[in-house]
C-alpha cells in the first residue's frame, strides 16, 4: 500500500497597522492560538511596530520567507499604545510651531504625527507640491524631542485618506473607510462611463480624479463590447434605425426609427451592416470551381489562393 504525503499548506496572518491601511503578512507559526483580532508586536523596516490581525491567508510559495511575529501584545503593550497616541496632537503642534520658527518650507502642510505603540519613533506626515528639505527641521526636532523622529512626504490621497471627511456623494470618504490601496485612475475611465469631465464631476477632495471611476469601469468596457455603437445601422422590433445613444447597464441601446425614439434591448437587435455583409459573402461564386456545384469548401480571397499554390506545389 503506497503512503501517501499530504503537504500542509503554511498559514500566515495578516496585520494592520492602522484603521484603513495596507495588510502585511507575518508568520504565526510560533503563536498557533491566535485569533482575529489580536494585537500582535512585530518587526518593521520602520522598527517595532504593534498591529491587529484582521485576516489569515495561505502563503505565497514564490515569495520570500515571510518575517515571524515576534510576540502577542500585552496589556501593558495596549496602555503604551493608548497613552502615546494621546500625545500626538502636542507632537503635531510643535512641529509646526518649529517650521514657522526655522521658515523657508511654504506650502509644506504638517497633517500628523504618528508615535509608535512604545514611543521609541515618532513620524511626522507632510504633503508638498514638490520635493522640499525638512533636514534641517527634521535635526530640531530629534534635539527637542526624546524619541527617533522620521520625517514622511505623502501624496493628496493619503491627506484626504488621514483627514476624512465627506465626499460628494454625500457618505464617508471611500478612502478614509475602506479603500488600502489607490488604484491607478485615468480620464479615459470616465468617457467610458458617460460621465460628464467637468472638473467639478470626476474630481475628489482630493483634488484627482475620483476612486469611483474605477469601480464599475469594468462592466462599462465589458458591456459596451456586446452593444452596437453610436451611429449604427441596426434593426429592431419597430423598424430599421440608428443607434443614438447606448445604456452600458441597462443592456441596450436608444435608436431613432424614422422620428421616433426607442429603448431596445440588445438580444432584439440586428445588426444590419454585418448581417448584410455575410449574405455578399455567401452570394459569391467558389474560388476554385466558380459558378459550378462545389462542396470543397473553399475560403475566397489570398487565403484560397495560397492553398491552390501549395497543392501545385
Amino acid at each position: 500500500m503506497t503512503d501517501v504525503i499530504i503537504e500542509q499548506q503554511q498559514m500566515v496572518a495578516g496585520v494592520r497597522f492602522h484603521r484603513v491601511g495596507k495588510l502585511y503578512h507575518f508568520d504565526y507559526s510560533e503563536l498557533s492560538n491566535l485569533l482575529v483580532g489580536d494585537f500582535v508586536i512585530v518587526e518593521t523596516a520602520r522598527g517595532r511596530q504593534m498591529g491587529e490581525v484582521v485576516a489569515f491567508a495561505a502563503a505565497d510559495k514564490d515569495l520570500r520567507d515571510y518575517k515571524p511575529i515576534m510576540r502577542a501584545a500585552t496589556p501593558r503593550d495596549l496602555a503604551l499604545k493608548q497613552e502615546w497616541e494621546a500625545k500626538q496632537d502636542e507632537a503635531l503642534l510643535t512641529c509646526q510651531t518649529k517650521a514657522k520658527e526655522i521658515g523657508g518650507l511654504h506650502g509644506v502642510k504638517f497633517v500628523a504625527a504618528l508615535y509608535n505603540y512604545d514611543g521609541t519613533m515618532l513620524t511626522f506626515l507632510y504633503s508638498a507640491d514638490d520635493k522640499v528639505n525638512v533636514s534641517r527641521l527634521w535635526n530640531e526636532l530629534n534635539r527637542m524631542l526624546p524619541t527617533q523622529v522620521e520625517m514622511r512626504q505623502i501624496g493628496p490621497r493619503d491627506v484626504a485618506k488621514l483627514l476624512g471627511g465627506f465626499g460628494a456623494c454625500g457618505i464617508e470618504r471611500c478612502c478614509s473607510t475602506f479603500l488600502t490601496d489607490f488604484s491607478p485612475i485615468s480620464i479615459k475611465m470616465a468617457k467610458a462611463q458617460g460621465i460628464s469631465l467637468n472638473p467639478s464631476e470626476i474630481t475628489g477632495m482630493c483634488g484627482r480624479l475620483r476612486c469611483c471611476l474605477v469601480y464599475e469601469y469594468e462592466q462599462y468596457v465589458q458591456a459596451r463590447a456586446l452593444l452596437p455603437k453610436r451611429n449604427k445601422r441596426v434593426g429592431t422590433p419597430h423598424g430599421e434605425g440608428k443607434v443614438i445613444d447606448v445604456h452600458p447597464l441597462q443592456d441596450a441601446v436608444t435608436v431613432l426609427v424614422e422620428e421616433g425614439y426607442h429603448l431596445v434591448k440588445r438580444e432584439e437587435l440586428v445588426p444590419l451592416d454585418e448581417f448584410e455583409a455575410l449574405a455578399k459573402k455567401a452570394k459569391e461564386p467558389c474560388t476554385k470551381h466558380g459558378d459550378g456545384p462545389c462542396d470543397c469548401g473553399a475560403k475566397p480571397g489570398k487565403q484560397a489562393a495560397q492553398e491552390d499554390t501549395l497543392q501545385d506545389d
